[in-house]
């Protein structure tokens, strides 16, 4: 086994002037060192699969850069050695001569007329821009229309958010094994998606699909940041069939962090326009999302996938969408947990509390002013979907009894009344996000480039015990758990009787992989349909061996009877027949086995209603949430625990960061926060106990009635959080405070960019509101609040 280690450029954005590699090729252990010029021919370039307009603007993506770099940690050359520490230490020993270019980070200065341009040959930092019209599309009115009658005779709310960047941060790095000495090229990879990874790599580098084989075994987690191709996975490839010998590498954490996808990276820029009695009439989004230095497998779709949610639960007849995605010279973005959908939530319910304070009404009777009612579904939003099913009210009442709304409302109120140091702030987040991300139709639509469908087969074995196989690979979801369960549940047969085989495409060749809380929806209903033909053949082979009728027999528990008498046969029997063989009916195969590919007609629909109370110290910033209550709607639910732990994680991730989480970029374009102690993620002191309980409205969509729920904690949550602080703070004029909301950023909003807290406090106390603002950190705040908030 031969290792890899990448050169990788210190500067965000430079032209690479020479490469000399001659004294790391004579280095102890090293067998080669291979520089983008020399595998230029080979290489191709990185696939983006989601070309959103036709004049969509891409760059073109070497696994290693050829001529320039584009952002920081971008890989420049690979030395191969016989270890990997071999290969390590001769990375200093490659001398690389750059020249630095302009470096452009900001995205909102990036549109701005004479900027510098991330990539030069391009012309333009604007990759594409995407609208959705109501009044075009046909599902709404007119926008402007409904802003210019709001600010004569209503309320127009206008903010701007950002939606800073993340870090996947998964639990191990991402690692590569290929071994090209075989019959086909066999790779092992930390993957969510080894069906995807085969087809592109074999699109990218010319290896045919038939001699490629992906293993993605334990990859320890994903959350969207293993949804991608990635240049060291390409590079390892041909770095192993040009030598003709097993080729491994495995990244650091903090090649991690510079060089996996990144997430969000938005300015959100609304107007939302309502009636005096707080009816919305209208919602306009301008959004500029950051592509990083390029386009990833769905990088462009990722803000487009957020378009169809910002209406949210709520209806309301004008809407306008309109997204420029922009080039910097960072890493790449792309789908992060909810890809889309969290930042779309974050938006509306955010509006929604300032809407509330606008009009000095309960943020909660101003959503339900707005929402749709159980009875109007299904209801067709003015994005354009179709919502099957959903319970509203039900989740709310629920969240709000187990959280003791009107009981904390009274506690905030007697604080404020006193001038506590420490304020109490109760955040809503009432949501619902569009799972299953499948319906082939519909992504074609988008202009995506593959479908959305799931495979799934079933063998019956001789000894009655089934292998099922699912093309929806798993990273730590309780694919083989809630699998077994429905088959045993469908087939009649114990649960331990049933395997379930995924994440190697020799073994289950056919899939569309796991993203976007599709497993379930529609991984796990092409194995609903592969055990119901199952049942339909050995229907016919028990039939015959109970010489009755196919339609006189019943199925139930495993055992097909006679209706009506006691006759009867096992599905394990019928199991053994078919493989002897010796007596089936005329014109019957001797297999039982079935394969299914499903694509559903519609996305499903899960909601709930999260809540929030933080206590916000005034005098330090800190913020402690002190009861988090979680009433999610995922359909009928398959496996509680796996359901439970789903929102768990989700919670986490979505307080993460709203108080946590951020990349910072310096002025140079250098990652600051490259290593987990600058990059805070929260342990499990710093979260709260959660209060979780569920309502259940089954989808409409599917035979199981399920909807969803991997990413539900993390869309919710973000807002409540935010929404919670906020609250606390409204006595003192602020509006919203960036995220992550460190202790210093809530400290700048609580006491302004000059101090004087206690005057600054009596000021607001004794006086009704005259201002608002908005507080902003600068990029160096992050490692001094950080560290206050442990």
């Amino acid at each position: 086994m031969l290792h890899a280690a990448f050169v990788r450029s210190p500067f965000a954005h430079a032209r690479i002037t020479s490469i000399d590699v001659s004294a790391a090729r004579a280095a102890e252990g090293v067998v080669a060192v291979l520089t983008g010029q020399d595998l230029d021919d080979e290489q191709g370039s990185l696939p983006c699969a989601w070309p959103i307009t036709p004049d969509m603007k891409s760059p073109r993506h070497p696994a290693l850069a050829v001529d320039r770099v584009a952002f920081a940690g971008e890989a420049v050359a690979v030395v191969v050695a016989r270890s990997a520490a071999a290969a390590r230490d001769a990375l200093e020993l490659v001398d690389v001569e750059y020249e630095e270019l302009p470096v452009v980070l900001d995205i909102e200065a990036a549109v701005q007329d004479g900027a510098d341009l991330a990539h030069p040959d391009l012309g333009t930092n604007a990759s594409a821009t995407w609208v959705f019209d109501s009044a075009a599309a046909g599902t709404g009115d007119d926008v402007d229309a409904a802003i210019e009658t709001a600010r004569r005779e209503g309320v127009v709310i206008e903010r701007r958010f950002r939606q800073q960047r993340l870090v996947p941060a998964f639990m191990e790095p991402r690692s590569v094994v290929v071994d090209p000495t075989g019959e086909q090229i066999t790779m092992w990879s930390a993957t969510q998606v080894p069906h995807i990874l085969r087809v592109m790599l074999a699109l990218t580098t010319g290896t045919p699909e038939s001699k490629l084989r992906v293993i993605a075994p334990d990859v320890g987690g994903g959350f969207g940041g293993k949804l991608q191709v990635t240049p060291e996975e390409v590079a390892t490839l041909l770095v192993a069939k040009r030598l003709g010998k097993p080729v491994k590498y495995t990244e650091t954490r903090t090649e991690s962090i510079l060089t996996a996808h990144h997430g969000r990276d938005q300015v959100q820029r609304l107007t939302l326009a309502a009636t005096k009695d707080g009816r919305v009439t209208g919602l306009k989004v301008d959004l500029l999302a950051d592509m990083g230095a390029y386009l990833g497998l769905v990088t462009p779709g990722v803000p487009i996938l957020g378009a169809f949610m910002f209406n949210a639960i709520y209806k309301f007849p004008a809407y306008r969408f309109t997204c420029t995605n922009v080039f910097t010279n960072k890493a790449w973005t792309d789908a992060y947990r909810g890809a889309g959908r969290p930042e779309a939530t974050f938006a509306i319910e955010r509006l929604m509390d300032e809407l509330a304070a606008e009009l000095g009404e309960d943020p909660l009777v101003v959503r339900e002013r707005n929402w749709i009612r159980h009875e109007e579904f299904p209801f067709t939003t003015v994005a354009g979907l179709e919502y099957d099913s959903g319970n509203y009210e039900a989740a709310t009442a629920r969240a709000k009894e187990l959280f003791g709304y009107d009981e904390l409302r009274r506690e905030q109120a007697e604080r404020r009344e006193r001038r506590d140091p420490v304020q109490l702030g109760i955040g809503v987040s009432t949501f619902t996000e569009m799972c299953g991300l499948a319906p082939s139709r519909v992504l074609g639509a988008l202009s995506y480039s593959a479908g959305g469908w799931e495979s799934a087969s079933i063998r019956m074995l001789p000894t009655g015990k089934v292998e099922v196989l699912t093309g929806s690979s798993a990273h730590g979801q309780g694919h083989e758990t809630a699998w077994s369960q429905i088959v045993a549940d469908q087939l009649g047969v114990p649960f331990e009787d049933v395997e379930v085989l995924h994440g190697d495409t020799q073994i289950a060749h056919k899939g569309m992989d796991t993203y976007g809380s599709r497993s379930l929806v529609v991984g796990g209903i092409a194995v609903v349909k592969a055990a119901e033909k199952v049942v339909q053949k050995a229907k016919i082979v028990a039939a015959h061996m109970l010489e009755a009728d196919p339609d006189d027999l019943e199925f139930s528990g495993g055992r097909f009877t006679v209706r009506g008498t006691d006759k009867g046969t096992s599905m394990a029997d019928v199991a053994f027949a078919v493989f002897a063989a010796h007596d089936l009916p005329d014109g019957v195969e001797p297999s039982l086995d079935s394969d299914a590919t499903y694509d559903p007609d519609n996305f499903s629909y899960p909601h709930g209603t999260h809540l929030c109370a933080a206590e916000v110290d005034t005098e330090t910033g800190r913020v402690t949430i002190r009861r988090y209550v979680a009433v999610d709607d995922v359909g009928r639910v398959v496996n509680p625990l796996i359901v439970e732990g789903q929102v768990h994680g989700g919670l986490a991730q979505g307080i993460a960061q709203a108080l946590y989480e951020e990349a910072v970029y310096d002025e140079q374009g250098t990652l600051t926060t490259a290593t987990f102690v600058d990059y805070l993620l929260p342990g499990a002191p710093d979260l709260p106990h959660f209060t979780l309980d569920r309502t259940e409205t089954p989808s409409t969509t599917n035979p199981l009635g399920v909807k969803g729920v991997g990413e539900a904690g993390t869309i919710a949550s973000t807002p409540a959080v935010v929404n919670a602080v906020v609250d606390a703070l409204r006595p003192y004029g602020v509006q919203d405070v960036e995220m992550p909301m460190t202790p210093q950023r809530v400290w700048r909003a609580v006491h302004g960019a000059g101090g004087g807290e206690t005057s600054r406090q009596d000021e607001h106390w004794a006086q009704p509101v005259q201002s608002s603002q908005s507080v902003s950190g600068a990029q160096d705040d992050t490692l001094d609040a950080q560290g206050g908030a442990r």
